[in-house]
Formats: C-alpha cells, structure tokens, sequence
C-alpha cells in the first residue's frame, strides 16, 4: 500500500491542465464491444480505473492498440466467451465498478453476458437496479447464480419498449443505452440522466450509426439498427478535476490557470465554488483562479445560512461536494453541505476534525463547516483515504495545512487522478510518494 508524505504550506503557481474525464471514459472503452470495427479514443486519462478497463478488455480478446500517450484504438471482432465465464474474469470485474457497463453492449451484440457484483468505492450503497431493470424491459433475462455469485444476463433479441428510470443514474441510463441502439424498434428512456458524459456518448453512438434524439434532455428516443461502425472519439477534460483545482488555488492562496476545461460542459459548478466566494475568471476556455488572502461565503437571500447540495444534472455534481467542504473550512462564514446521493461519504470528516477543522456531522449525509478564515490553519495529520473524491479532498487539506501530513492507500487517488503529485510538485508542491 503507498502513500503520500506532504509537506504543507507551500503556494501553487502556474498552469495545470486537466485529464481525460474518468466518468466519460468508462462508459466510451465499454461501447467499444458495440461494434467489430475499429474505434479510437483521445485523450484517455493515465488513471488505475481505466488502465484496468483496458487490460480487461484486452483480456477479453477485444485487440487493443496504443496509438500515443493517451490515444488507444479498440477492436472487437474476436471476444474469447470463454474467457467471459471463466472465475479470473468475473473476479477482476468485482474490483472495477464500471465493468457493469460490459452488460449493455454484451447483451445487444452478442446475447448474452455474466458479471459479479462490481466493486469501487466504499461511499455507501450503489444499487444495480436501475442497470438491471432497463436491461430486464428491453427483454433480457437475469439469473442470480448464488453458488457462484454472479449473475447471468442472456437475450435472443432485445425489443424497444418505453421506460421510465427509477433514478437518473449516469452509468445506468449509459448502460441502457448502449443495450438499447441494437434493439429491434424504438425505445424511450424517460427521467435519463444529460450529463456531459452521456451526451458524449450519445453522439459518439450516433457517429458509430446508432439513431438517437433528445441528447442533454432527460428524455432519450432510441431507434434500434442492426449494426454499429467504428469512429473517433474525443474525452472531455474531467470537470471533477478542474473543480478540484478550483478549490486547491483557494485553500492554499495560489494562483493559479487551469488550461482547456471546455467551459460549457461545467455546468453550475465554477458558479457553486464562487458560492464559497472563490474569485475566477474565465479567460478563452481557460479559468484563471487569482491568489486570494481569504474568502467569504455567501449568505441566501433572506441572510440565512449557505447550503450546498448535490443533484441530477445540470444540478451539481456529488464528486465535488469532499472537495468544496474541505475548501470551506478555511473561507469565513458557513455552510451547510448536503450529500444526498451517498450516505458514507462525508465520514472523511473525522479526519479533518482531527487536524482542527470545525464541522459538525449533522448525520450521514449532512455537516456543517464553520471556517476559519485563514485565521487558524489546519494540522498536518496522519489519514486514510477511503475513496477517490475524500482523498482528493483530503490531499489540498494536507497542502494547506502547517506541518506534515500522511494520507496512506493513495491507490484510491489514483484510480482517479493521472500522476497527481507530479503536475502539483511541478507547481510548487511538496509531495513525496512513499
């Protein structure tokens, strides 16, 4: 298990840019199995989550080609099924949440698919229904193999219906999807999450010859064909980590230009930080964050207390709420942070108290950080990071705080993040992996 050694209290300055979207990419390697012919993909994040992803898709059978530094080809003309039923498989997909995303294309091409219950995060319960379900009313069959515990997803032919999701779930309205595009007749997916990512995936569908309308509305119509092509790809730059650059120029009073964030795909999120009363500038697409002494939160309206709370697209995103309680702790005023999605996510804040933060958890889904201004700042502390957002947010804790910090199982970071401590050491930090 590795670990960070930071040494605390040292500004930032220069230009970062951000990575392929982790979110994006899952979802996109995953809608390579829709087609025999090759497809390429840009821009693809050097992170531990989808470098698995590839080796299991390369596992697969599916041949894979590295063009450059990030560009990667995909070709799906030989799956080894056998391979798909053997124990190794399934084991490796019970350690990668976005392997649930192989039962969509799998199921539509091929008729069949297995999976073992995915792994990731431990953020609390992530259910499966709604993956499941739509999978299920487009005609497939789902057999629960306890001697084995995997499940077992076949098909002779999927067949359009209307749906309407029990959630808006990202990875769940992506699956649907891409089982959907090689249905016979139409399908309409109603309360369909519109993030960026599924927008993306959408047009990179429709590029490959999939019939698909309503893109960045929550009510998808999906004419079925008969086959997929092959295309280029382009991942958006991760807005989780332009968010997170956000709030570290803010904690540790840097400044600082994060470079090509593609601005319109950000949604409410540099809007959520100046909440927090983060200044920025948006300079071509590009955001300037200056350096800042301190900063105040907002008040509502009628002068009662800030709260901030994750939703639905084009609501905000859960990935940042860790980031922005963190940056809070050093604004001046307070805020109520919500997490509604996931019910152990904020159990990080433990570790925060113990470097001097003052944040009350309410419950499991909502604390309230009173900062301190810049006033008092933060201990160095020794930590675990349990998911990849806590340990984002739990690194620009240690970076700002006096002393040094330890943040232990930083594989978690780095299923999420791409060479994390060497884009920051070149702006000025002082991070040591160990």
């Amino acid at each position: 298990m590795a670990s960070f050694v930071i040494e605390g209290g040292h500004r930032l300055s220069g230009d970062i840019y951000p990575q392929g979207a982790k979110n994006e990419v899952l979802q996109i390697i995953c809608a390579t199995l829709l087609t025999a012919e090759e497809v390429i993909i840009h821009n693809i994040p050097d992170i531990l989550d989808v470098n698995n992803l590839i080796q299991l898709m390369r596992d697969m059978g599916v041949h894979v080609s590295k063009k450059s530094i990030d560009t990667y080809s995909f070709q799906a003309a030989n799956v080894d099924f056998s391979y798909l039923e053997s124990d190794e498989f399934l084991k490796k997909c019970s350690s990668l949440r976005g392997s649930v995303m192989l039962v969509g294309p799998m199921v539509a091409r091929f008729g069949k698919a297995m999976i073992s219950k995915p792994g990731g995060d431990k953020i609390g319960r992530r259910r499966l229904d709604t993956h499941f379900i739509g999978i299920q009313n487009l005609g497939a069959g789902f057999v629960y193999n306890e001697t084995r515990e995997i499940y077992e997803i076949s098909a002779k032919q999927l067949q359009g219906t209307y749906m309407l999701l029990d959630e808006a779930s990202v990875t769940g309205t992506a699956n649907i999807l891409m089982a959907a595009v090689l249905a016979k007749g139409k399908t309409t997916i109603y309360n369909a999450a519109c993030e960026p990512y599924i927008q993306q995936l959408c047009k990179m569908l429709n590029r490959m010859g999939a019939k698909i309308k309503g893109i960045a509305s929550n009510l998808l119509t999906i004419e079925g064909v008969d086959e997929l092509h092959g295309t280029e790809h382009t991942i958006l730059p991760d807005m989780i980590e332009v968010g997170s650059f956000i709030g570290m120029a803010a904690m540790t009073q840097s400044e600082l230009t994060i470079k090509n964030v593609s601005h319109e795909n950000l949604g409410i999120i540099p809007d959520s930080f100046r909440r927090l009363g983060i200044k920025m500038e948006q300079r071509g697409d590009d955001i300037y964050v200056p350096a800042q002494e301190s900063y105040q939160i907002e008040s509502f309206i009628d002068g009662s207390i800030m709260s901030i709370a994750d939703a639905p697209w084009p609501g905000l995103t859960p990935d940042l709420l860790s980031v922005m309680l963190v940056v809070a702790t050093q604004a001046k005023g307070s805020v109520l942070i919500h997490q509604k999605m996931f019910e152990s996510r904020l159990f990080f804040v433990d570790k925060l108290i113990d470097m001097g933060a003052q944040i009350i958890l309410c419950d499991p889904h909502r604390a309230v950080v009173i900062g301190h201004n810049h006033g008092f700042k933060l201990r160095g502390g020794n930590m675990t990071s349990p998911d990849i957002r806590a340990g984002i947010a739990l690194l620009i804790a240690a970076m700002s705080a006096d002393g040094i910090s330890r943040i232990h199982n930083i594989e978690q970071i780095d299923r999420g993040y791409q060479n994390i401590e060497g884009r920051l050491n070149a702006l000025g930090a002082r991070i040591t992996r160990i």
